[in-house]
């Protein structure tokens, strides 16, 4: 599923390079998100093993670095499918694993320079108390590292679910109203979307997904209702910078008109 490569390095520099112009010569997205799609099937078809843990590491990985291309070219908020609701019906040796991998992405998130150098904060959005302790322990002290930080953003979707996300939320208002401190008459989009997890945040401009798969898979349901959707056939650990300047340039040539 990776693109081969069919011209040379310098000639793959230049195209490259006349790409990154042209995007940057045009509104950069602000915020992106990702469903990071893949890993297994890279294991399995591109480094020929059936440990899917080699491609989780791999995709592990690569969040760092797309991470950094994002702050390279002012994207500012960066919302990632890290791990779903569903991922939790997996073999359970493969979930241990990802939790793990989680917990000290987290940690080297907190402890990473180029992160407070850039002051990027670091959120998760997801049912967390689904999350082993360890995996909230790491979550905490990413938190508590980058509390105030507001330049960049890393948002981490983590046992997420859209679906979960707005029935959540609807079940806030309802208690609220019961309460008395919301009227029914009040109850407009805004309102509602400071009940979803992603409050405070813009919806996403861009949401892409890695893979070939051709479909959302119970992400920001509520936010990508004008969210720009792009679909890369291209496994998540083999994602490349031209990939994603790809994406944006496709962004960037596309109308938004918002219904007017």
């Amino acid at each position: 599923m990776d693109y081969p490569r069919i011209i040379s390095d310098p000639m793959y520099s230049v195209y490259q390079s006349r790409i990154e112009k042209e995007v940057r010569a045009y509104e950069i997205p602000q915020h992106i998100a990702v469903i990071m799609d893949g890993n297994r099937r890279y294991a399995k078809e591109v480094l020929g093993t059936d440990d899917t843990n080699k491609g989780h590491e791999m995709g592990k990985s690569k969040l760092r670095e797309v991470l950094d291309w994002c702050i390279d070219l002012g994207i500012r908020y960066l919302t990632v499918y890290a791990f779903s609701m569903e991922n939790f019906n997996r073999d359970d040796t493969e979930v241990d694993y990802l939790m793990h991998a989680l917990a000290s992405s987290l940690r080297e998130f907190a402890a990473d320079k180029r992160i407070h150098e850039y002051e990027v904060s670091i959120r998760v959005i997801g049912d967390t108390s689904l999350l082993p302790d360890y995996v909230i322990d790491a979550m905490n002290e990413a938190l508590e590292k980058t509390r105030g930080y507001d330049r960049y953003h890393l948002n981490l979707a983590i046992a997420y679910s859209g679906r979960h996300d707005i029935t959540t939320a609807v079940r806030s208002v309802v208690q609220d109203v019961v309460d008395g401190k919301l009227a029914i008459d009040d109850i407009d989009e805004t309102v509602f979307g400071k009940y979803v997890s992603t409050f405070g945040l813009p919806d996403p401009d861009l949401v892409m997904r890695t893979s070939g798969e051709i479909r959302i898979s119970n992400f920001l349901l509520w936010q990508m209702a004008y969210s720009e959707l792009y679909f890369i056939d291209v496994y998540w650990p083999g994602f490349r910078y031209i990939d994603l300047l790809r994406a944006i340039r496709t962004y960037q040539q596309r109308q938004r008109r918002y219904g007017k």
